[in-house]
């Protein structure tokens, strides 16, 4: 819950459910919230970034101001795929994430994964 990891162009796709549930819970229309809160990637919708790199819905004091209804791709964090298959990205994760506990294993986190996904 530091917020580290809403920093960053990574590029935040957001599916057509979560566009529904996210606009849903601002109280405005999908046309509003993608023109508004999104950019195309790819030809896909992307919640935009903010000039400091930040997502245009993280508030430093606040933090996420979508929590309840954020992207899965964030609420997955930091149990990505490449994270939880590699163990060198693991590691890498693990650097630069602090929620990430220091003296877990490997193993552990693969485990842990498990019952998040």
């Amino acid at each position: 819950m530091c917020g580290t990891c809403c920093y960053g162009k990574g590029g935040i796709v957001v599916e057509k459910e979560e566009i529904e549930r996210i606009s849903n819970f601002l109280g405005i229309s999908r046309e509003s919230f993608i023109s508004e809160y999104c950019e195309n990637r790819n030809s896909r919708p992307c919640l935009r970034t903010e000039t400091d790199g930040a997502c245009v819905f993280f508030h430093k004091e606040k933090m996420c101001l979508i929590h309840p209804v954020k992207p899965a791709v964030c609420s997955l964090w930091p149990f990505f795929s490449a994270n939880v298959s590699d163990e060198f990205n693991w590691d890498m994760a693990k650097d630069a994430c602090p929620g990430i506990n220091p003296d877990c294993t490997f193993e552990d986190f693969v485990k842990q994964s498990k019952d998040i996904v």
